[in-house]
Order: structure tokens, then sequence, then C-alpha cells
């Protein structure tokens, strides 16, 4: 019996190998975004605790002093803040691009497993052509041979 051979068998490699690379990067982008993401809370979380230090010195004895570092702490937090969400975005569309290199990576694979597949289903075709055309020339040559005894 013959054995199936897919003619594009290392192209198919290839693109099953650069989809792993683009899972692995589309991974790394991912946890860079959460890592964007979980900054920026923390600056926000840092904000509302220096708002709410802000309001109890401003209820209890004022302390003009503390007051005014506490208000530069927020002002310096704020410019943090807008910092943090413009990395946030560029972490963002980082990750956007790397899902779309991804999906066409994962089509590619697709589309050369389907070409793999439409081969199988050819060459199983043609060895079942085969097999019938030897079980007929069989069959001929015995009825053949029935016929002259």
């Amino acid at each position: 019996m013959a054995k199936f051979n897919f003619r594009l068998q290392g192209v198919l490699n290839i693109k099953q190998k650069l989809e792993d690379q683009e899972k692995i990067a589309y991974g790394l982008a991912r946890a860079k975004l959460n890592e964007e993401e979980e900054k920026l809370q923390a600056l926000i979380d840092r904000r509302d605790a220096l708002f709410s230090y802000k309001q109890s010195l401003m209820n209890g004895q004022m302390d003009f002093t503390e007051l005014n570092i506490t208000q530069h702490a927020i002002d310096g937090n704020a410019a943090a803040i807008e910092s943090q969400k413009k990395a946030v975005i560029r972490a963002t569309k980082a990750m956007e691009a790397a899902q779309q290199r991804l999906e066409k990576a994962m089509k590619e694979r697709k589309t050369y497993e389907k070409l793999r597949e439409n081969a199988y289903e050819q060459f199983l075709q043609d060895m079942n052509y085969e097999e019938q055309l030897e079980i007929n020339e069989l069959v001929s040559f015995r009825h053949g041979n029935q016929e002259n005894v």
C-alpha cells in the first residue's frame, strides 16, 4: 500500500511554528497590558487615599504645611495617572496588533491543514480507484480462466 505524502508538509510545519510564536507574543502583550492596568489601578487607589487624607486634614485642625504637601502629592499623582493611561493605551494597541497577527497566522495554518485534508481525501480516492481496478482485473482474469476450462 502506498504511503500518503503531503508535498506542502514543510510549509504546514512552518505555519504551525509561526502560529505558536504569535501565541507567545500575544500572551506576552496581554500580560503587559494587565501589568499596566494594575499600575493604573494602584495609582487611582493612591489618589483616592490622598483625597481621603486631604479631607481628614481639612476636617481636623488645619496644618497648612501638611495640606500643601498632600496637594502636591495629589497633583503629582494626577500626572502619573495621565502618563499611565497613555501606557495602557499603548499596551492595548500592542495587544490588538499581536491578536491580529495571531489570527492571520491561525488562518494561514488552517488553510494549509485544509489543503492537507483535501490531498488526503484525494489520496484515499485514488487508492480506492486503484484497488477497484485490481479487483476488476482479478475478476476478469478469473472469469476468463473459467470460460476457457
